[in-house]
């Protein structure tokens, strides 16, 4: 299968059923994924580098204000889109098979992972997988350590707190944390002793 069918087949949403031609594919991409990977952790590249290799991972340019501070890991890469000025800090792991896109100005702090598929429930079928997307909007900030998990939206102008695990979308202008992460208040609004960010 080639790469355009395999990501109209995901960005479908459609199940990846274990040992299919779907997933032959898919581990194919991800064996591309970990050279290229390899290849941007190991040793001390400048911005230019760094974006170009990047560039390579996802199939696609970044543009020249896109700043990712390695390591950086996905099994995939090849459905990641990143707007202008995003920032990705160091230990992110992406499972972009489902879809992953950043807005413009986001930021994404250390050790975050966005997790773009589910397994089967059914044990009999627990390797295939099912893709859904996951959507950052513009100028959004993700705490360290947080999880986004599949099919999630983070509207424009949020804040995720450090450590949470994002399993329902997050409106614009709010900040959710906790785990599962919640509204705990809207940006720019004063923490109240009940609700820490």
């Amino acid at each position: 299968m080639e790469l355009k069918e395999l990501l109209e087949h995901l960005n479908r949403g459609e199940r990846v059923i274990n040992g299919s031609e779907a997933h032959r594919s898919m581990s194919a991409a991800a064996y591309e994924a970990m050279e290229l990977t390899a290849r941007l952790n190991s040793g001390c590249h400048g911005p230019e580098q760094i974006q170009a290799l990047f560039s390579m991972i996802i199939g696609k340019s970044v543009d020249r204000a896109f700043t990712l501070f390695p390591p950086f890991y996905t099994d995939f890469g090849k459905n990641i889109t990143v707007g202008k000025g995003v920032f990705i800090n160091s230990g992110c792991r992406f499972q972009d098979q489902g879809g992953i896109t950043i807005g413009e100005g986001s930021l994404i702090g250390h050790n975050v992972v966005l997790a773009t598929l589910n397994h089967e429930l059914d044990p009999d079928r627990r390797k295939d997988m099912h893709p859904a997307p996951i959507v950052i909007g513009k100028r959004v900030w993700i705490g360290s350590s947080a999880t986004v998990c599949p099919g999630v939206t983070i509207g424009d102008g949020a804040v995720v707190a450090a450590g949470a695990v994002v399993t329902m979308d997050v409106p614009c202008n709010t900040v959710a944390g906790g785990v599962p992460a919640r509204k705990l208040k809207d940006v720019g609004q004063r923490a109240s002793a009940a609700a820490p960010v």
